[in-house]
């Protein structure tokens, strides 16, 4: 592929904007020898103002979603696009959100722009877990660990139970909830089944890859490994 290309695809501009980056000299190899828009390089070869090029297509992330933000490109308010570079939004493949976390929920969201990953990652046949940590408002009564381990409630408006899902408890109004699944607003909606509310829910892992003290409103990629930890039981 031409580095014209290249470079607009990864949403680094235009093609016109990208041309005149090399007109510029802004695009190098890693010796600094000026390159030049109909060469060819390998990926890691290419830089642009001595930087390395983002990741090829294929790219997986994982944001540490604050409380506020919306996952999508075009509501009202603040969006999770706007944590990451500006040009990560124009890459083509499009980079998108598996799966989503509503406004007021925090935590762990993955994007990625490798359409099969992202398919295997949410399918229901994959059983990906995925681990929420919630503040309630009213104290657990005891039997919520039965309830939602039983594989049998039925949330309203639905017509199918949920998968059995497990409960762990860390305070009297703290719980861990761990899915498989991932309906609307499924765990404020547990908890509200057993006659509790959720004031705080943060997603925390998904798989076996949890957050490790990455801050609220940063991200990081993720390698090889990273991705096989999401296909793992949490740890």
């Amino acid at each position: 592929m031409k580095l014209v290309r290249l470079l607009a695809n990864l949403g680094y501009g235009s093609r016109r904007q990208v041309a005149d980056m090399f007109r510029e000299g802004a695009v190098t190899d890693a010796t600094g020898e000026v390159l030049y828009a109909d060469d060819k390089r390998e990926h890691a070869d290419v830089r642009v103002d001595g930087t390395p090029l983002d990741p090829p297509q294929g790219m997986l992330l994982m944001l540490h979603k604050p409380v506020g933000y919306t996952c999508s490109r075009k509501d009202a308010g603040r969006l999770v696009y706007e944590l990451l570079p500006p040009r990560f939004s124009a890459r083509d493949p499009v980079l998108s959100t598996v799966g989503r976390l509503d406004r007021d929920t925090s935590g762990l969201l993955l994007f990625t722009d490798d359409g099969q990953l992202l398919h295997r990652i949410i399918s229901p046949k994959a059983s990906v877990s995925k681990v929420y940590e919630a503040t309630l408002a009213n104290d657990l009564r005891g039997d919520e660990g039965a309830t939602f381990a039983a594989g049998t409630l039925m949330l309203d408006g639905e017509t199918d139970p949920l998968e059995p899902a497990r409960l762990d408890v860390l305070g009297p109004r703290r719980a861990r909830l761990t899915l498989t699944e991932g309906r609307y607003h499924q765990v404020r909606r547990m908890f509200a089944a057993v006659g509790n509310h959720v004031e705080t829910l943060e997603r925390v892992a998904v798989g076996g890859l949890s957050l490790d003290g990455l801050p609220p409103g940063e991200w990081r990629l993720l390698d090889a490994d990273d991705t096989a930890r999401i296909f793992q039981p949490p740890g």
